[in-house]
C-alpha cells in the first residue's frame, strides 16, 4: 500500500500507534502472569525444600509436611526424590 498524501500518512500513522498500544499490552500480559508448571529451584522453592529436609528429619510424616508448608502431597514426594537423589550422590 502506497502512501500518497500527508493526511493519508497521518492516518495510517495513527493506526499504526493505536495498534502498537494494543501489542504492548498484549505483550506486558504474557510478561506478567504466571507460568504454570513446576516450579524451578528458585529462592522459594529452595526455602521449602531445607524446611522439607529439617522436618523429613526429625520424623515428621510426608503428609505432615505437605500440610505444613501449603503445597500438595506429589510435590512433596518430589522434594524427597530429590532429597534421595542427592543423598546417593553424597
Amino acid at each position: 500500500m502506497k502512501i500518497k498524501t500527508l493526511d493519508a500518512a497521518l492516518k495510517r500513522i495513527d493506526e499504526l500507534e493505536k495498534e502498537n498500544a494494543g501489542l504492548k499490552e498484549e505483550l506486558a500480559y504474557y510478561k506478567n502472569r504466571k507460568t504454570s508448571g513446576r516450579q524451578k529451584h528458585n529462592a522459594k522453592w529452595l526455602a521449602i525444600y531445607n524446611d522439607f529436609i529439617v522436618c523429613h528429619e526429625n520424623g515428621m510424616t510426608l503428609a505432615e509436611i505437605a500440610k505444613r508448608n501449603g503445597i500438595s502431597e506429589r510435590s512433596v514426594y518430589r522434594y524427597k526424590a530429590y532429597y534421595d537423589e542427592m543423598r546417593k550422590v553424597k
